[in-house]
């Protein structure tokens, strides 16, 4: 048994089944099946589609998502070898997974998963934007204390729960800016303020990691070493991915919701150019008493004007 595990621990890139990820994303496929085909011509009015083009790729995307950082090679990289791959993980299952399951989620099946009773009012509560970052953040806090990182390694339940933490509190945080439930969400530019913000507060742990002195987190100072990386480089990575790495992609969903909504406005308010079918508005209307003109008039002009022969 010991020889098993020594040979385990020096080959980071052996192919490692697990069958609970699998299942899990057969069963959520499974489900959503299930769910547009059975239940949702019986939500929407007729002849409305229950799902549209853009609700099953991101539909796609998040499976795949869920796949490629809960299987093998990453989450064994993360869980054995490598901090920094464990970030990565970590910001597919908090910053680009989630977005990506709301996207995919129409309204109609959301009503019908949160229901009009008490889990909804709980939902709409923990969705307000200030319990939702809250919430969000300090989960993520929680599980950068090294304590947690070491016993998380350790233990494979701890480990699931701090996972299965982020996701749901990640779909939470995620609600007021692309949830299904309109009335749920806040305004664009409310929008751009929300995900700024939650762009600095990762600065901390992020700076924390890429300044620290020393081994931080024990669980990762492993005598293999994948890609030769020394144990402060792969903290400094980490730090990278977690600022870097996720304050871009917050920032360019920022600028694409501001251009989106507000310079495409501006472009339409100050454009000189008329839709057709558009009728000058009566204001642009310069009034006159003048009666009309006709040939008579112009040919009468004409003659007025001509020059005086000379004499």
């Amino acid at each position: 048994m010991l020889a098993q595990a020594d040979v385990v621990s020096t080959e980071p890139w052996a192919f490692e089944w697990h069958p609970e990820v699998w299942i899990l994303v057969g069963f959520l496929i499974g489900a959503y099946v299930y769910m547009v085909k059975a239940i949702g011509p019986n939500a929407v009015p007729d002849g409305v589609e229950p799902v549209t083009r853009k609700n099953k790729i991101a539909f796609g995307a998040a499976m795949l998502m869920l796949w490629l950082s809960s299987d093998w090679p990453l989450h064994d990289i993360s869980e054995e070898y490598l901090y920094s791959a464990h970030m990565l993980q970590h910001m597919a299952l908090s910053f680009f997974l989630p977005p990506l399951a709301l996207l995919a989620t129409p309204t109609w099946l959301m009503r019908v998963l949160v229901g009009d009773g008490r889990f909804y009012e709980a939902v709409k509560f923990m969705a307000k934007p200030v319990v939702a970052a809250v919430s969000f953040n300090l989960v993520i806090m929680v599980t950068h204390i090294p304590l947690m990182v070491n016993e998380s390694v350790e233990s494979g339940p701890l480990h699931y729960s701090l996972h299965f933490a982020v996701v749901m509190l990640a779909l939470l945080m995620w609600m007021p800016v692309v949830g299904p439930l309109p009335e749920l969400q806040i305004g664009p530019l409310g929008k751009c303020i929300y995900l700024f913000m939650q762009s600095i507060v990762p600065t901390i742990p992020a700076a924390w990691l890429t300044f620290a002195e020393g081994t931080v987190y024990k669980a990762y100072d492993v005598p293999v070493r994948v890609f030769g990386w020394s144990v402060e480089i792969d903290q400094q990575l980490a730090g990278a991915v977690m600022k870097l790495a996720g304050g871009i992609f917050l920032w360019t969903i920022v600028v694409f919701i501001f251009f989106k909504r507000f310079a495409v406005e501006y472009e339409g308010q100050h454009d000189y150019r008329r839709g057709p079918g558009t009728a000058m508005p009566d204001a642009e209307i310069i009034p006159t008493t003048e009666s009309e003109l006709t040939t008579r008039d112009v040919e009468q002009a004409f003659a007025a004007s001509r020059p005086h022969a000379e004499s």
